[in-house]
């Protein structure tokens, strides 16, 4: 079973195709946790399937989380996935990518640097509290697509400096809140400069933070830009793993396009061979 790893801004994923492997659609949740499971495995936080398309797409993505639970779609995970399309001569330039949420555009920019169109908002609640041991924090809820990926979207003021500890134990708290009926990432952000924001994101299915997460940057840079705090235009979003760039087209008060931004690394391609598998 051939793999590739990448990572896109510090977020990783094993990516397998199915058109070649012909695997059944049931043993990709228990191939995730297998092989996601670092020290143990390949390690990464999300297994990525290519697989033939039934939507007028170039291919299609499954996503599952290193728990072995399905993602509806991944930010970091479509711009990797278009690379590999690309590389691997499934699309053009320009990709069409059906995901669980919808359908994804991309556009390789240059080797490296790889543009997808988001998913549409489909829910935009930009005053959701999160009330967590009597204290109500600040949050905002977003869904991108249909079925929805659902972000919760915090301010935290000292974010750089947070104790990861606490942050996590919030993040846990807030990951699975009564108030969000199918959990959500949660994503503590903080404005840092003129269109220039901090981010950190605890992912629903990896249970802790990740590097990066794509569709959380843009659901942090949408609800900021209807607010009125950052601009819309090449907002800079700073996290671990690297830096993206969020653009939001708006329509009134409507978001119309949302563009994600960032750099995709090939880590190595290969063979699977671990014997803890059984197919």
């Amino acid at each position: 079973m051939k793999f590739w790893k990448m990572n896109g801004a510090g977020n990783d994923f094993i990516i397998l195709n199915n058109m070649e492997e012909h695997l059944p659609r049931e043993q990709f949740p228990s191939l995730a946790r297998l092989l996601c499971e670092r020290h143990l495995s390949i390690g990464a936080d999300g297994l990525m399937v290519v697989d033939t398309p039934t939507d007028g797409g170039d291919y299609k993505m499954l996503f599952f989380n290193s728990d072995g639970s399905m993602g509806e779609m991944c930010g970091n995970g479509a711009r990797c996935i278009c690379r590999y399309g690309y590389e691997q001569g499934l699309a053009g330039e320009t990709q069409r990518v059906e995901t669980t949420a919808g359908l994804v555009t991309g556009q390789r920019i240059n080797q490296r640097q790889y543009r997808i169109r988001l998913n549409d908002p489909t829910i935009m609640e930009l005053d959701h509290p999160l009330p967590i041991n009597g204290i109500s924090y600040p949050a905002s809820y977003v869904e991108l697509g249909n079925p929805g990926l659902p972000h919760a979207v915090v301010p935290y003021d000292g974010l750089k400096d947070a104790d990861l500890h606490e942050l996590r134990e919030l993040g846990r708290a807030m990951r699975s809140h009564e108030t969000l009926h199918k959990g959500a990432n949660v994503n503590f952000f903080e404005i840092i400069g003129e269109d220039e924001v901090l981010e950190r994101t605890f992912e629903r299915g990896v249970e802790d933070f990740t590097y990066a997460c794509g569709s959380g940057t843009g659901s942090v840079v949408a609800v900021l830009t209807l607010q009125g705090k950052v601009s819309g235009k090449h907002v800079q979003v700073h996290n671990p793993g690297g830096l993206l760039m969020i653009d939001v087209e708006l329509e009134g008060s409507r978001i119309r396009n949302l563009y994600l931004t960032g750099p995709t690394n090939i880590v190595c391609q290969g063979v699977v061979t671990d014997e803890d598998l059984t197919l």
